[in-house]
């Protein structure tokens, strides 16, 4: 049995469930307050259509420490051709819903409309920030995450044309590097972002470096102020 949130706090991540693997709580409500609450205890939100709130926190859990970001040898070609106009926050709302377009057969999406709206908020707050890359006037892949002090909290990400989001990560990694911000919660494992140097770490030590990052001041500088960098350099 896993609790049922109304108003309360979320219980202690190690009281997750092994099978399925971190189900914490479900019910409560995808508001500001509560999102960030559970994204400063690296508690994420993930459910379907039809199903209550979901709350995760699996162990071990997916990260990407910024240092260790491996480029591969063909994605540095891609980026040094700048095939792409590389954006930061001008086009939130439609990254988000460009992630949340159904990928498979069945048509399903675990990005609601309640999620989509829920991180727009979040993103009017200015804790939600998107890196895009454009063609011309043509959004053609992008990421979205949010940000908490020196922590970053990668939610999704499209493409519609070959390699943009993985520029647009390269973009982001770059970014997070000029802002001090040395790790990203990738929160599931995935073969295609362990290709990127991702790897699982204990939830405990998930849950330390969390606490620490997300009470660390953050730059004062804005997201989508132009940085120097690998993604921008020829």
């Amino acid at each position: 049995m896993i609790p049922w949130l109304r108003t309360g706090a979320f219980p202690p991540v190690d009281t997750a469930l092994p099978d399925p693997n971190g189900l914490l709580a479900a019910g409560g409500d995808l508001s500001p307050e509560r999102l960030l609450a559970a994204y400063r205890q690296g508690i994420f939100p993930w459910y379907g259509t039809g199903q209550p709130i979901l709350w995760w926190s699996p162990d071990p859990r997916m990260v990407l420490f910024v240092d260790e970001f491996v480029v591969p040898r063909s994605l540095r070609k891609v980026v040094a051709q700048r095939r792409f106009d590389l954006r930061v926050d001008s086009a939130f709302g439609r990254v988000i819903v460009a992630c949340a377009e159904p990928r498979t057969d069945d048509g399903g999406t675990w990005i609601t409309p309640a999620m989509v709206e829920a991180y727009s908020e979040l993103h009017r707050l200015g804790h939600a920030h998107s890196v895009e890359a454009w063609q011309g006037d043509a959004l053609v892949g992008g990421l979205y995450g949010v940000a908490i002090g020196r922590m970053f909290f990668g939610e999704s990400m499209f493409t519609r044309v070959p390699d943009a989001s993985k520029v647009a990560l390269v973009h982001l990694i770059d970014l997070l590097k000029h802002r001090a911000m040395p790790m990203i919660d990738c929160q599931q494992q995935t073969e295609h972002l362990a290709r990127f140097g991702a790897r699982p770490i204990p939830r405990r030590e998930f849950a330390e470096e969390v606490a620490r990052l997300v009470n660390s001041a953050q730059p004062a500088e804005p997201w989508n102020q132009a940085t120097p960098g690998e993604a921008d350099r020829p």
